[in-house]
């Protein structure tokens, strides 16, 4: 190659024009590959393996499901909902984000652009260095996510083809309008409510809607509440620590850049997840004796008058709440200007602007806390004049079998020993059912 000649690899080509990054893309890809790890096959195996065995392929196939159908409404009309142009102050315009043109073209977050009252230019529209596919991929692997957290407060009695309906239309309704709001250049992103990594979009959001839908559906049969034991304990680990990792790609890749906020959030991530499960595991030594590996991962509720089968709620939509709140007082100004659009961004324990940050925190919680309630009743009802909500009693008594005609094993884990009762003759033929065998 002759001297000062430039690489192929930089070259400007027309697959790789002057405003790709190469870097940027790659970490953008790799991260949404990370995250959509969490579901598929992370949650996947976490809620197969979490639950009594007789739910095991249906807590499975709901995160399954969930997984696949997102992504159909993604690029036919969800994208652009949550990231396109504008339509109201909280929701963008809906159109497929499928055409080659439209993929292939630098990603736009096209309302993002903040001006001040005058109408001179605050903040410039966000340009991320890399292809509108790169974008939707990355997006959508959020809101797979999101979607299959909400499920962890319903497994164990919701129908499954309740659920099958219920999934598009809370994508429509309830995590655009989020999205948008809080992302993709709404109301609130506009106002400067922070949001880093989905505290309000994600966690909230999939915490209020899953017990709003809990208390819809209703709860599981009095002995699965009563005792609800794990099938695979390992498994349930996998599952864990697939998680875990995936974090790498769900907060390293929210600055949309390969850029030192990048890799602070991937460091403090790992910081973060593991004093968590460190100060839990000591607690459980210091109250119960031992160390309990489902009270650390589980976190299960029991007690409350409605029944979250995962504890999301707690686990989710209280902690997006205490972040995004503690945002506002903690928020550090240098830390801000890396990712923030709205210069000046700081916690109200900075002085100065800062102080309306902490109320400014609090009105996007209650926002997103009502529409998720609002619209999330709004669906489950509809759904409910078409279709029952909840499994039918004799079914839930019987689980899997009765529901997809398969089983999670051929053989019966210790802890399901009991539910031999329940299969009779009238409810179990006794033959081969798909790839299962019935015992």
């Amino acid at each position: 190659m002759a001297a000062g000649a430039i690489p192929m690899a930089y070259q400007t080509t027309p697959s790789s024009p002057d405003w790709l990054n190469k870097g940027d893309n790659a970490w953008q890809m790799t991260s949404a590959t990370l995250v959509g790890l969490q579901s598929m096959p992370g949650l996947v195996i976490l809620y197969g393996s979490i639950v009594k065995k007789k739910w095991a392929i249906n807590s499975a196939f709901m995160a399954l499901y969930a997984f696949a159908a997102v992504w159909i409404c993604w690029v036919v009309w969800a994208y652009n909902m949550s990231f396109g142009d504008r339509l109201l102050p909280f929701w963008g315009k809906a159109r497929p984000a499928l055409g080659q043109s439209f993929l292939v073209a630098q990603s736009e977050l096209t309302a993002t652009a903040i001006r001040y009252h005058n109408g001179s230019a605050e903040a410039p529209m966000l340009k991320p260095m890399y292809p509108v596919a790169t974008m939707v991929y990355f997006q959508c692997m959020f809101a797979s996510i999101t979607i299959i957290i909400l499920a962890g407060s319903l497994l164990g009695r919701m129908n499954i083809k309740a659920w099958m309906a219920f999934v598009p239309l809370w994508i429509t309704f309830s995590y655009t309008v989020c999205a948008f709001s809080l992302w993709g250049g709404g109301f609130l992103f506009q106002w400067g409510v922070i949001d880093y990594s989905g505290g309000y979009v994600i966690h909230l959001s999939s915490g209020i809607a899953g017990l709003t839908a809990a208390y819809w559906v209703g709860p599981r049969s009095a002995s699965d509440r009563e005792r609800f034991p794990p099938n695979n304990i390992l498994l349930v680990l996998a599952g864990a620590g697939l998680l875990w990792l995936g974090w790498t790609g769900f907060n390293g890749g929210d600055p949309y850049s390969a850029n030192i906020d990048s890799s602070m959030a991937v460091l403090n991530t790992h910081i973060c997840a593991s004093t968590s499960l460190l100060v839990w595991t000591i607690l459980d030594v210091f109250f119960f004796g031992k160390p309990s590996v489902i009270g650390a991962v589980q976190g299960m509720i029991t007690g409350l008058r409605i029944d979250d089968t995962l504890g999301v709620f707690h686990t989710h939509a209280v902690a997006g709440f205490l972040g995004g709140a503690t945002t506002g007082l903690f928020a550090e100004p240098i830390l801000c200007s890396l990712f923030l659009s709205i210069p000046d961004s700081k916690g109200a324990f900075y002085g100065g602007p800062g102080g309306s940050q902490f109320g400014k925190q609090i009105a996007g919680a209650l926002f997103v806390t009502a529409w998720n309630i609002v619209i999330t009743s709004i669906i489950c009802v509809i759904i409910s004049l078409i279709l029952p909500l909840r499994i039918a009693d004799q079914e839930l008594l019987i689980g899997d079998d009765a529901v997809h005609g398969e089983e999670a094993y051929a053989i019966w884990a210790e802890g399901e020993l009991n539910d031999m009762t329940h299969h009779n003759e009238s409810t179990h033929s006794g033959v081969s059912v798909g790839v299962t065998q019935n015992v």
